[in-house]
C-alpha cells in the first residue's frame, strides 16, 4: 500500500512539473525573446516533444488560431488523462 502511495506521488508529481515547466515556458517566452538563454532553451527543450504534437494536430484540423497558441491547453488535458490512467492503474 505504502509502495502505490509513493508510486502515486510520484506519478503526480511529474505530472504537476511539467505544466509548471509549460506555464513557465509561456511566460518567459513573452519576456525572453533569445532561445539562446539557457534557462528558455532547457524548457523548450524539456516542453517541445510534450507540445509539438498537439500543435501539428490544430494543424492538421485547419484550425486557425492566429498569434494564440492552444497547443499547452491541449497538453494540460492530455497530462490530467495520462496521470489520471496511470493512477488507477496503480490502484
Amino acid at each position: 500500500m505504502i509502495d502505490n502511495y509513493v508510486l502515486i506521488r510520484a506519478v503526480r508529481m511529474f505530472i504537476d512539473l511539467l505544466k509548471i515547466l509549460i506555464i513557465s515556458r509561456i511566460f518567459l517566452s513573452l519576456i525572453i525573446r533569445d532561445l539562446r538563454n539557457p534557462l528558455l532553451n532547457s524548457i523548450y527543450r524539456i516542453t517541445e516533444p510534450i507540445l509539438y504534437p498537439f500543435r501539428m494536430l490544430i494543424n492538421k484540423l485547419g484550425v486557425s488560431t492566429g498569434m494564440f497558441d492552444f497547443s499547452p491547453l491541449l497538453a494540460f488535458l492530455a497530462l490530467d488523462i495520462v496521470g489520471t490512467f496511470i493512477i488507477r492503474l496503480l490502484i
